[in-house]
């Protein structure tokens, strides 16, 4: 049997997150709210699997699509997603699974078919339109932070968004790495003085350099981890007009991420 998109472990997680749902009306109440576990499942397969919302399967028995979408929204706007990844990494941290001593940054670009805020004109076919997903993880790949800006914007722009964007972690007051490494498309004078003002130290290729930045062996966390990031199918292409319900997506995804990590050891 295959095993349940929510398992106990990730809804004892997020259960405590989601908000009280509203009240019924004594009069005219209406069709009965879906569960929240169900709607999670129902959302889930749709991060996964790539289908559009209105192709969600009735036999889930997570009601329809857009129902699911309504949750994600709602969850999305009460913050239930960054607390979710901050638990998560508050978890590893106690397991001692978060290496501080570097970060290593990283993007890559995906297709907006539907536009919407946040989407530019891709750098390989100014015709597109399209989002990039940002991250930075720690030393062995495990997200800290990922943004979604157009794909039009400089990757360096994100850099120091992405480290203030790390979630204090719970136990321990440090929230930033010792070293943060990059490649080229994020040096920068200003930023690296930004980082030095952190205390970070940064680790970034020059441009103008000869080929081959010799990072390559502190870099392949990050590149790992944008390639899981791509094996939720939703996240290939950006579907969503709104920036939100795609940035919760990948929310969801990095907090995944990190639940397998934490399972494995």
């Amino acid at each position: 049997m295959a095993a349940p998109l929510v398992g106990d472990e990730l809804w004892q997680l997020i259960q405590p997150l989601l908000p009280p749902p509203p009240p019924r009306r004594a009069r005219y109440p209406g069709r009965r709210r879906i569960d929240d576990r169900r709607a999670l499942t129902g959302l889930l397969f749709v991060l996964k699997s790539g289908l559009p919302w209105e192709m969600l399967p009735p036999e889930m028995g997570c009601g329809s699509g857009m129902t699911c979408w309504r949750r994600l929204a709602q969850w999305q706007k009460a913050g239930v997603w960054p607390r979710l990844h901050a638990r998560l990494l508050a978890h590893l941290q106690a397991a001692d699974q978060i290496d501080w001593s570097r970060a290593v940054v990283n993007s890559a670009s995906v297709r907006a078919v539907g536009g919407g805020k946040k989407t530019g004109p891709t750098p390989t076919d100014r015709g597109k339109l399209g989002s990039k997903h940002h991250v930075l993880t720690d030393a062995a790949g495990i997200p800290l932070a990922a943004t979604v800006p157009g794909a039009h914007q400089h990757d360096v722009t994100q850099l120091i968004p992405l480290v203030e964007a790390v979630p204090p972690v719970r136990g321990r007051p440090k929230r930033r790495p010792a070293a943060v490494y990059g490649d080229r498309a994020y040096d920068s004078a200003a930023h690296r003085q930004a980082l030095r003002h952190r205390h970070i130290r940064p680790v970034l290729a020059r441009r103008g350099k000869p080929h081959g930045s010799g990072l390559g062996k502190d870099r392949w966390g990050v590149e790992r981890t944008l390639a899981w990031l791509h094996q939720y199918r939703r996240l290939r292409v950006r579907y969503e007009r709104r920036a939100d319900i795609h940035q919760a997506f990948v929310a969801i995804a990095c907090s995944l991420i990190c639940l397998r990590t934490l399972k494995e050891h």
